[in-house]
This record gives structure tokens, C-alpha cells and sequence, in this order.
């Protein structure tokens, strides 16, 4: 499955290991948001990166705590009609400061992704190759926006009152 991630075609990093699978000693991981809670603390004290895939159902409060020791937070897309990933990815970034990666994983697809951005995304595991190239050209594509949002960029109304004050000051 392809992985897109600051608007480039990447080989995923991380091994994905299921919920009976045996944790590699090295590399970075990912595991199941079940298997993550089970034991945090071992974990966390690895020596390689590990990620959650966090459901959509379930409640961000019980991540919260150790999200300083993560580096891949991914949020489920179960279907192309269920938007609750995308506000975990808003509060992930502006409620809890997340700095980490956000990758969006399932039903990722292409009318989708600029919203997903917005939403404070910065990886995107798409199914097929087609898609992938799709985002990689899409993320490169719109620089201005108008409603603020988890993803940093300064809004089109900011923007016009910088310039505003610049030439007032000046």
C-alpha cells in the first residue's frame, strides 16, 4: 500500500503488527490502538518508534497521555462516509499539541484529501498507485485557504491584514 507523506511517494517505515504478531526486536512499529493499551509503558520504552492505529469509536482521553512518546498517531477511515477521524485529527493537533505524524489509513480517497490535509494529516496510506501520485501532486497544489484550521497555514484573511499593517506601518 502505498504511503504519501509531505506530498511524496515514501516506502512505509513502520512494520504493521497485528494483534497476535510477535514484536520485532528492532524497527519502528505500528499495532492496534488493543494491543497498545494492553501494556503502554513497554512500548513506549522501546528503542525503535512506535505508532497506534486508533479507531475512530474510540476515545481520544485514553491516548492523550502518551502522546509525547509516539511518532505515528494513524486514525481510521472504516468508510468513505464516516468523518469522525477527521475530528480526531483536529483535536489531536490543536487541542493536544500533537507534533508527531498524522497518518490517515482505510478508506483514504482522493476527493477527500484536501480536507484530510486541513484537518491536520500529514501521511496518507492510499490503496492504489494511481491515488498516491493524485495526492502527491494535490498536496503542492493549493497554498491559500480560507477557514483556519489544524494544519498551521495562515487563512486568506490573515494574510490581507498582515499586508494591510505592513503598509499602514510603513
Amino acid at each position: 500500500m502505498p504511503l504519501v507523506k509531505k506530498g511524496a511517494i515514501i516506502a512505509d517505515p513502520y512494520i504493521h503488527v497485528g494483534d497476535d504478531a510477535e514484536i520485532p526486536a528492532n524497527g519502528a512499529i505500528l499495532i492496534p490502538a488493543v494491543r497498545f493499551l494492553a501494556d503502554p509503558e513497554a512500548y513506549v520504552k522501546r528503542n525503535s518508534s512506535t505508532g497506534v492505529i486508533w479507531p475512530n469509536n474510540r476515545d481520544l482521553d485514553e491516548l492523550v497521555p502518551y502522546l509525547d512518546k509516539l511518532a505515528v498517531v494513524a486514525l481510521v477511515f472504516p468508510t468513505f462516509r464516516d468523518g469522525r477521524a477527521y475530528s480526531q485529527a483536529r483535536l489531536l493537533r490543536e487541542r493536544y499539541g500533537y507534533k508527531g505524524e498524522l497518518r490517515a489509513t482505510g478508506q483514504v480517497l482522493r476527493d477527500q484529501f484536501v480536507l484530510m490535509l486541513r484537518a491536520g494529516f500529514d501521511a496518507f496510506e492510499v490503496k492504489k498507485d494511481a491515488d498516491a501520485e493524485a495526492f502527491a501532486v494535490t498536496v503542492k497544489r493549493y497554498t491559500v485557504f480560507y477557514q483556519p484550521t489544524g494544519d498551521g497555514r495562515v487563512t486568506a484573511l490573515h494574510r490581507r491584514m498582515q499586508a494591510r499593517h505592513a503598509a499602514n506601518a510603513g
